[in-house]
């Protein structure tokens, strides 16, 4: 399978200078050898540390424009992610990547529940540019969302209208769709 669309995941970490190997990184290279999704690995421990990644990538990486998901994958609670134990709102993240994400998908990973209004949606999606806007409702401390953000990576690579990838998603794993909440907003 020739793949044009990559996936760009930035994980937040206790230290960056510990070189550990985390589950969400040895999901994406599964991913990669399994099924094809190309991915760029990247961790950050500080806000500063999240903005330098994404302006490498924005500025750098001559291929940033086939990198249809940035999949964040963050502590944090209501709308807020945490990183080296400040919490930033999404409001602050969206500008942040103000005009930056255009015709991308934001995924978080269900290390953090996404619960927007519709209008926070739109806000987030009206500043970023961004597509959509995409995670879970529920958050498990025993049950990761990883092996079904890799299926909805995988989807996106097939098909990209992002309606009829969620639906595919949701026939194919209702059951755990359904138990940690999948929502998008776009």
């Amino acid at each position: 399978m020739e793949n044009d669309q990559f996936i760009f995941c930035l994980e937040a970490v206790p230290d960056v200078e510990i070189l550990d190997t985390t589950e969400v990184e040895k999901h994406l290279v599964n991913a990669a050898l399994n099924n094809g999704i190309s991915n760029i690995y990247k961790t950050c421990d500080t806000i500063e540390g999240l903005e330098e990644s994404l302006n490498t990538l924005l500025y750098d990486d001559h291929n940033f424009k086939n990198y249809e998901i940035i999949y964040l994958v963050m502590q944090g609670e209501n709308n807020n992610i945490c990183i080296h134990d400040f919490f930033y709102s999404l409001d602050e993240i969206a500008e942040l990547f103000e005009g930056k994400m255009k015709g991308k998908i934001i995924h978080f990973a269900n290390t953090k529940i996404l619960d927007l209004t519709q209008d926070e949606a739109q806000f987030f999606l009206d500043v970023t540019g961004a597509k959509a806007i995409s995670g879970y409702g529920a958050k498990f401390n025993n049950l990761k969302s990883y092996p079904l953000d890799q299926l909805f990576f995988q989807l996106y690579q097939e098909d990209d209208d992002i309606t009829e990838v969620v639906e595919t998603l949701f026939q194919k794993k209702y059951e755990l769709c359904k138990l940690l909440d999948f929502r998008l907003y776009y």
